[in-house]
């Protein structure tokens, strides 16, 4: 169906934690660049701190993101949240294409319609979102999101995947790598 578009409600109620999972542009690994890898954790730094959410768990596979979530404040929506975290690094990088003149800018670059084009860094829509509060659908989560590289064959154990919350839960909170991006965990609230 030409012009179909997957669309995803993004509910809150207060409580929930979110499962977010949205792909680059036609599941292309251009998250394979370490450079680009540290540039997207920024982004997730920033809009945490600038709209007030958690991060519990998160990994940065070659093609699609998962990041585990919720907000603080009940009037930032899950929507602006992702918009806060795509589309700046969608910018970013179209800028470091731009002056390096890469030929991937034209690839990325797709016409909407005549006269109209787009860069594309991004899977247009929203992704995947699962609201989750039982404890045991979000400990499945953790696990399935920090098992993803290991499924994937990239490492033999979720620890040795940089790009993941995994060696964080697995150091209890001690172990910060200054990459990646700031660890909340669990809110103490959860396990009342």
């Amino acid at each position: 169906m030409a012009g179909y578009r997957k669309l995803v409600r993004h509910d809150h109620d207060p409580g929930d934690l979110h499962e977010l999972t949205f792909s680059c542009y036609q599941r292309r690994q251009l998250l394979i660049d370490d450079a680009w890898r540290r540039l997207f954790c920024e982004t997730i730094n920033h809009a945490v701190v600038q709209l007030e959410f958690r991060l519990v768990a998160f990994v940065l596979m070659p093609e699609h993101i998962h990041l585990l979530t919720y907000p603080t404040n009940p009037d930032v929506s899950i929507s602006r949240f992702l918009w806060a975290i795509k589309r700046p690094h969608s910018s970013r990088i179209k800028s470091l294409l731009q002056e390096i003149r890469s030929p991937l800018l034209d690839e990325l670059t797709v016409r909407e319609r005549p006269g109209k084009f787009a860069f594309r860094y991004w899977q247009e829509g929203s992704g995947y979102d699962r609201n989750m509060r039982r404890e045991s659908s979000v400990m499945a989560a953790i696990d399935y999101i920090h098992l993803n590289p290991v499924r994937r064959k990239l490492v033999l154990r979720s620890v040795e995947w940089k790009w993941s919350s995994a060696r964080w839960y697995a150091s209890e909170g001690n172990e910060v790598d200054p990459d990646l991006p700031v660890i909340h965990g669990l809110p103490s609230q959860f396990f009342d």
